[in-house]
Formats: structure tokens, sequence, C-alpha cells
């Protein structure tokens, strides 16, 4: 033992000049104030509180509605009056708003004041509404109900945006996935008269307008944008000449499949607010629960999910581990196809129980936006498609209860368009898509 000693004690030491050392250099932290953020939140306030004094109709209060004769235990009818609605919901956007002039929104914070100026904002919109006249009721459950209703397809368009790019492949072909998958369904439904067996046919068709997508774009490295535009537009031709020639001359035959009722979970469904906003609904929105917590556990917590990420990110580094990047490609768009199909399917059988032509009306590109707005997160996409669809809905209360100053009908349709474009314009500058999305790859 005394000899491993002295050996080890003959052994050279390292001197400090030869160590080598690395600083931990730290993420630059941000320290200007959120002067653009800042100024978005002090205008939502100003223009709340100017609604709720300067330009509110002749009812003094709103009325909110939550619960329904069903419920388990009710919540009270709360009304909000103007002066109430002018101080909570345009003082916190102002309150917020000078904090953002004054200090960084950093980490969490600025998330989270985002969505409180956001959820004022509407607020105090809807009793500004409810001013028109007076004993003016709103029924918010059932507008959440309906904004859920009418974000399901954007949310499932979302996910296969996601899965797709994530992986490096731009998905503009969601539209005319959901158009072709939404025609299968119905016809297969009424050819075969199962509506499980439609949604099957939906998710074939979606995967397989999906591998046209993947195969023009990594096989043939057809720039994505371009190729999305194109399938389309191939997709709406084929799809109205077969709706004429088909659908409209023989709706029995062909387009006339039966709808998924709504199923209501037992006890869950008679929850106020929650059991009719989420546990009322059909077999398709309930599966829509499920992907997106697949998507959101399977990206982030999966070894298909690193992959994924990593081909997104860097396809040459995880070509060098072993990776097959266009196979994982080629797979992740047949898997985004199949998702736009089940969007698709909810279309078609799964709300109106029949196809119509252009029935999407531009959700694909909709669901597009949300990915964007979302960050290339599953929940993030999903708060964006909620948004967007509750501009829809928005748009349904608002030509039934009208408005304390005339809005023309032209301008709520465009609603959801404009919300759409706004939002986009305004964060796509400030957010990073994967490194090498869009970026086809080719071994050197």
């Amino acid at each position: 033992m005394s000899e491993k000693i002295d050996e080890l004690e003959q052994e050279p030491q390292l001197t400090q000049e030869e160590i080598t050392t690395h600083d931990v250099v730290a993420r630059p932290v941000d320290t200007k104030p959120s002067r653009g953020t800042g100024v978005v939140f002090v205008l939502t306030g100003v223009l709340v509180v100017l609604l709720m004094t300067v330009w509110r109709g002749p009812a003094d209060t709103t009325t909110f509605r939550f619960s329904d004769s069903g419920d388990l235990f009710k919540i009270p009818d709360t009304p909000i009056p103007a002066w109430l609605g002018a101080v909570l919901f345009g003082g916190v956007p102002l309150a917020l708003g000078v904090l953002a002039l004054t200090r960084p929104l950093t980490g969490r914070v600025k998330p989270l004041a985002i969505s409180a100026v956001v959820l004022c904002g509407i607020l105090g919109f809807l009793v500004w509404c409810g001013t028109a006249q007076a004993d003016t009721t709103i029924d918010l459950t059932g507008l959440l109900a309906n904004t859920l209703f009418l974000a399901i397809p954007l949310i499932l368009g979302a996910m296969a945006g996601i899965v797709s790019e994530r992986s490096g492949v731009i998905n503009v072909a969601i539209e005319g996935q959901m158009l072709a998958s939404a025609f299968m369904a119905a016809m297969v439904a009424t050819l075969v008269g199962s509506l499980l067996v439609g949604v099957l046919g939906a998710l074939v068709t979606g995967a397989l307008v999906g591998a046209l997508l993947a195969v023009f774009a990594i096989r043939y490295l057809v720039n994505q944008v371009v190729l999305g535009v194109v399938i389309n537009l191939l997709v709406l031709g084929l799809t109205n000449y077969l709706y004429s020639s088909l659908m409209q001359t023989d709706a029995n035959t062909f387009n006339n499949p039966k709808v998924f009722q709504p199923i209501a979970i037992p006890v869950l469904s008679d929850i106020p607010v929650l059991g009719r906003l989420l546990f009322t609904a059909n077999l398709l929105v309930y599966a829509t629960y499920v992907v997106v917590t697949l998507v959101h556990v399977l990206l982030f917590h999966s070894r298909w999910g690193l992959r994924t990420r990593a081909v997104g990110e860097h396809p040459k580094a995880a070509d060098t581990l072993g990776i097959k990047v266009n196979r994982l490609r080629f797979t992740n768009s047949l898997w985004a196809g199949a998702l736009a199909g089940m969007a698709g399917a909810y279309l078609s059988i799964g709300s109106v129980g029949e196809f119509g032509a252009n029935m999407t009306a531009g959700r694909g590109f909709i669901a597009l936006a949300a990915v964007i707005f979302g960050r290339w997160t599953p929940i993030g996409s999903v708060g964006a498609a909620m948004l967007f669809a509750f501009c829809t809905a928005l748009r349904t209360l608002l030509s039934i209860i009208g408005t304390p100053v005339s809005i023309p009908s032209e301008v709520l349709s465009m609603l959801p368009y404009l919300v759409t474009i706004i939002v986009v314009a305004g964060v796509v500058g400030r957010v990073r898509p994967p490194a090498a999305d869009g970026i086809p790859y080719t071994k050197s």
C-alpha cells in the first residue's frame, strides 16, 4: 500500500495554468421595460373604460348566467354594473400596462399578464354589449360551449401542424387534408352506414394527402409552401367536382350520413360550467382530448418526441446519431395527415351530418396560425385555437343581442379572420420556428 502511495506522489501534478476552465455564461436577461406590450395594455384599459362610460347603451347592468336547470348545484346569475366593469376590467389592464412600462415582464409573468388583459378585454366587451338593451342576460357557459364546438377542428388541425413542422416539414396543406377527409368521411359513412368506418376513411384519406406532401417535399425537394398551396387547390377542385357530380345529384346515396350524438358523462356532466362545456360532447370531442394529451406527452416526454425535435432543429446532428431523418419526417407527415383527417371528419359527420362544398372555409390556415401563435407547442396552440373560435362564437352572439353601436354584419363575419391576421402579424416576428422547418435534408 505504501508503494502505491509513493507512486502517486511521484506523478507530475497539473499547474493552475494547465487546467482548462469553462466560465458559465448566463443567458442575458432583457432589462428594458416592455414598452410595446405596456402601450397595448394601457390602450386596452382605456378602451374598456370608454366603452363603459362614453359609448355604452341605455342599460346600466349586464347579467351573466353560468348554470343550467339540470346542474347539481347552481351558480346564481351575476349582474355586473357598467361602472364596476370600468373599474375592474379597465383598471387591471391599466395597472399592468403601467407595470410593463416601468419594468420588464420576464419569465412566466408576461404570458400571465397577457392572459389577464385578454380576459379583461373580453369580459369588458361583453358587459358593454349587454348595455345595448335592458335585462340582457348572457349565457357565458353556452358561449364557451359554442367556442369549444367551433375550436375542435382548429385544435386537431393545429396538432397536425405541430407533428409535421416539429420534424421539419411545413404543412400548409392542412386545409386540403381536412377538406378531402371531410368529403370521404361523409361518403364512406353514407355508403357503409357506419360513422366509425367514416372516421377511419377520413384518417386514411388525410394520411394519403400527407403522403403526397411528404413524397414531393422530402423525395423531390419541392418548395413546401408552394406545394401545400397546390395540394389545397387540387383537393378543392376535386371535391367540388365530386360533390356536384355525385352528392348533389344523389344525396341519399352519397351524402346522407348520420351525425355523432353528444354523450353526457354521468355526474361530471352535471357540474356547473365545466359539465356542459367538457363532458357533454360527442365521441370525436373526447378523442380530441386524448389526442392533445398524447401529442404533448409524447413530444416532450418520449423517445419519439426527442427524435422529432432533434430532426426539426438539427437534422445533420440527428443523422450522425443514427436517426433516419427523412424516414421520420415521412412517418410524421402521415400521422399529421391522419390528425387533420380527424378534423375533417368532425366537420362533416361530427357536427353538421353532411358534406358541403369548401366546408373547411379556411380553417386549415387558421389552424396553421394557431401553431405559430402557440409557439409550436400543443398547449399554446390549443389556447390560440380557442381564441380564434371564440371570435366566431362571439359573432353569433352579437347578431342576437346586438351592440350599443351598430356594427355591420360584414364586419362581424370578418372578425375571426381579422383577429387571426392581427395576432399572427403581431407575434410572428417574435417567435422562432424549428430551425430546420421547411429545409429539405440531403446527405452530403
